[in-house]
């Protein structure tokens, strides 16, 4: 998934460069909703493990 935000972010960064305002924002936003998903799955994932007993790693 962060490969996803990333890629929209590459995207949104190259649309920007050729003056295409509108892909570049729809691009921008999408890599910004998809890292902050990754962020909560992985906040979500670490506070399992730590439920589960298991150290952080």
């Amino acid at each position: 998934m962060l490969g996803w935000a990333l890629t929209f972010l590459v995207v949104a960064i190259i649309a920007g460069v050729f003056g295409f305002g509108g892909i570049a924002s729809a691009s921008a936003g999408i890599a910004q909703f998809l890292f902050f998903v990754f962020v909560a799955l992985f906040v979500i994932a670490m506070i399992a493990r730590a439920v589960q007993g298991k150290p952080p790693v």
